[in-house]
């Protein structure tokens, strides 16, 4: 079942208008939203189409801050309005959650022309909040690939209009949202369509799109780089089409990458010889989420126009069960040198990485950020309402963990003490794995990890624990969150890494 990326429909367009609202230029759109401050004046009221009934009932369904209500106005009822309570002391999380319930609500019916604005609310909680309602209301009009015999006719919706003045964060929010949908996109396809050599179809495709570099090292070109770790993985595959993409991005004809983004591409992991149990399996096409939202990040970079010269590595491969599988006990060679005694083979994603990263590494960027769904043990310290974060820049860990509440896609920082390292201590190689116990095996696989990438580069770990949440997370409303590229681009912004960080030898 080929596919294509769905570029044309990653996003709703957006058009900023300056118009005087009216009866009659509200009557226009099929749905609208508007947001008020919880005590509006007699100017606001005077102010908004309807208002004088809007004012009544604002009186008797609106009783603090966040509430909202909806009705539908005009000669025909014809346009459903939403008018919501403004929250001027929220979180961006929580202004994203309210987003995302307006959004759903808006777009009953399917509505083809969409309006947002506010009238009265303070300077800065008013934009914020109007991001928050754009970033939710592409995210909600999204809509991942189908592939029904006889599809249900919809209604696409046409156009988003958002009457304001300076909105200072419009085009991140936009790249944000394009990200997110086409990581999202990504994940959710059926993994026969998106095994390795779709993956790499695709790939392909997004490169000539946005004129980046590509290359792909198949298993042959690994084998003669020592990429042991990955192809012991690869091993049980029953095609020979597993690799490690490489797409670069190079503003300004730049020679040498600032930034590399690395992510785990498990297009389908059943667990290897430790084979999983049918319900851990059902949804494992999705543990190739770490790769789409570095893909997701590296898009919204290159739709932002960064002048950050970026490398993209993305580790492609089934973890099969088969004759040729690698086992428990197998010792591998990594790109790196670092000889690994494999424990457990459903801890394949640390494997592909670690090749990944040294990949990567060899490129000498400043930083490296690597996503990866990789341990059950993240969810179960934060759930999956956060995801987990590890760097060997401790002293960056207000920062790192700031942008999680600026972007609303939280994390939190779990310890990289080195005395970790005695609990991977192998007789027979030079690390092992995992642990046979499973104790603390978030923070054990992140210190597999820092093996592979050189102190002198800033690196942070994103153990991916919120990109899957039964009911969705924040404005996102599908179980597959495509967490990571909102908080990417708000990292960066913040200046990650630091100067003196990434500095440190």
């Amino acid at each position: 079942m080929p596919t294509r990326l769905p570029f044309e429909q990653l996003l709703v367009p957006v058009r900023k208008i300056r118009e005087t609202l009216s009866v009659a230029s509200l009557a226009r759109y099929s749905s609208a939203v508007v947001f008020l401050p919880l005590a509006p004046s007699d100017a606001d009221w005077r102010a908004l189409p309807h208002g004088a009934v809007l004012r009544g009932l604002y009186a008797r369904k609106v009783r603090k801050a966040g509430d909202c209500f909806h009705l539908r106005v005009g000669a025909q009822a014809q346009t459903l309005l939403i008018i919501a309570a403004l929250a001027e002391e929220a979180s961006t999380f929580e202004r994203l959650q309210a987003a995302g319930k307006i959004a759903r609500s808006a777009l009953d019916g399917d509505p083809q022309t969409l309006l947002v604005w506010q009238q009265g609310c303070a300077e800065p909680a008013a934009s914020a909040m109007l991001c928050a309602a754009l970033a939710a209301l592409q995210a909600a009009a999204f809509r991942f690939a189908s592939f029904k015999s006889k599809p249900k006719p919809r209604e696409r919706l046409r156009r988003i209009d958002i009457a304001a003045g300076q909105l200072p964060d419009l085009d991140l929010t936009l790249a944000g949202a394009a990200g997110n949908n086409l990581a999202r996109w990504l994940t959710a396809l059926p993994p026969n369509t998106l095994d390795a050599r779709g993956y790499r179809r695709l790939l392909q495709q997004l490169a000539r799109r946005l004129k980046l570099r590509f290359k792909f090292y198949g298993e042959s070109a690994l084998r003669r780089l020592g990429a042991g770790a990955f192809l012991a993985v690869a091993r049980g595959n029953g095609t020979r089409d597993a690799g490690i993409a490489h797409l670069a991005y190079r503003p300004g004809g730049a020679a040498a990458p600032a930034l590399g983004l690395v992510g785990k591409g498990i297009c389908f992991d059943t667990g290897g010889t430790n084979l999983k149990p049918h319900k851990s399996m059902l949804d494992m096409h999705t543990d190739m989420e770490g790769s789409a939202v570095a893909v997701g990040s590296l898009y919204a970079l290159h739709m932002l126009r960064s002048r950050t010269p970026v490398d993209c590595w993305l580790a492609i491969t089934e973890n099969r069960i088969g004759p040729l599988a690698y086992k428990p006990q197998d010792v591998v060679r990594a790109h790196n040198g670092t000889t690994i005694q494999v424990i457990h083979t459903d801890a394949e994603g640390r494997m592909v990485l670690a090749d990944a990263l040294s990949l990567a590494a060899d490129r000498k960027p400043r930083a490296i950020i690597d996503y990866a769904t990789l341990t059950g043990a993240a969810v179960y310290a934060l759930t999956e309402r956060y995801s987990g974060a590890f760097t060997n820049r401790p002293e960056a860990r207000d920062l790192i963990e700031s942008a999680g509440q600026s972007s609303g896609e939280r994390v939190w920082c779990f310890p990289m003490d080195t005395d970790f390292d005695t609990d991977l201590e192998s007789t027979v190689a030079d690390i092992m794995q995992c642990a046979a116990d499973g104790k603390g095996d978030h923070i054990l696989a992140a210190r597999f990890l820092s093996r592979f990438v050189p102190k002198e580069i800033a690196w942070l770990h994103l153990d991916l624990a919120a990109g899957s949440r039964h009911g969705g997370l924040a404005h996102i409303a599908t179980e597959i969150t495509g967490f990571g590229v909102r908080y990417t681009l708000d990292l960066l912004r913040r200046g990650w890494p630091p100067a003196a960080a990434a500095a440190r030898k």
